[in-house]
């Protein structure tokens, strides 16, 4: 997830239990979590989670543009044990990315001239590597597409058609699709696209929106219903910090949104 601005410390309620599957269908958190580059050692979320700071975190799981690929620590036993440690995990999946992406460290893994395709095989992908990891069917898996020009009208028309595709195939094998993108484009665009009656959209959306409140709900380019429950307001980023003597380099997030089921 890109770099945009300075951040503001914002000062959060302590992190709150997760809802109960039977009052809100799949496992919601609701409180504050973390995504990292690289996944952190066990020892790292220990001592972070003695700190009663953050109760989830964002694993960069898979995808051809990630930025973090060879993660040394990643694998179903992490997941296990930071399960076991109380954490609820995130799992983001960078794909390729919009033909019209801002990010320059991103625009050599454009989607191509068959979106469709494109995106039915790599949600295929991220259900293979997921389920590879221990991820079990009632996750979701959230993509992580940077900000792009969605008011360019053929872009915008690829981008859309790649992201309902990935999100149509995930869905299709039991899996949630969310969506991550920066507030005032791709967020921005699945909205449009939901009020103009569009199919196969995200189930949950990611948005980043740096130096405001920390809210899920007061975002401003979506209504008031939409998404209920389903939302993530990343609301800093690049940020270091210290609990229990470990140091990390972290965007921060307000989650009202599921959370991965890990299995044994």
């Amino acid at each position: 997830m890109a770099a945009l601005a300075q951040v503001v410390v914002l000062a959060l309620p302590a992190p709150a239990a997760p809802v109960p599957a039977e009052a809100a269908g799949p496992s919601v958190y609701r409180g504050r979590g973390f995504d990292t580059c690289q996944a952190p050692p066990l020892t790292t979320l220990s001592a972070w989670g003695a700190a009663a700071t953050y109760g989830a975190v964002g694993v960069y799981y898979g995808g051809r543009a990630r930025a973090c690929p060879r993660q040394r620590y990643l694998s179903h036993r992490w997941l296990t044990g930071a399960r076991d440690l109380g954490w609820r995990v995130l799992p983001v999946f960078v794909g390729s990315q919009s033909p019209c992406v801002g990010a320059s460290s991103k625009d050599g893994f454009p989607i191509g001239d068959d979106p469709w395709g494109q995106g039915t095989d790599e949600g295929h992908e991220a259900v293979r590597t997921a389920a590879d990891l221990g991820i079990a069917a009632g996750s979701p898996l959230y993509y992580d597409m940077e900000a792009y020009d969605y008011r360019d009208e053929e872009c915008a028309d690829i981008t859309l058609t790649f992201v309902q595709a990935w999100s149509s195939t995930v869905k299709s094998h039991g899996y949630i699709p969310g969506f991550y993108s920066s507030a005032a484009s791709g967020v921005r665009h699945m909205e449009v696209a939901r009020r103009a009656g569009e199919g196969d959209l995200p189930e949950i959306l990611w948005f980043a929106r740096w130096r405001v409140p920390a809210s899920t709900a007061r975002e401003r380019v979506l209504s008031a219903g939409s998404w209920a429950h389903r939302r993530i307001h990343q609301y800093a980023g690049n940020v270091t910090e210290t609990h229990g003597g470990r140091k990390l380099t972290i965007d921060r997030n307000l989650v009202d949104a599921p959370v991965a089921v890990i299995r044994d």
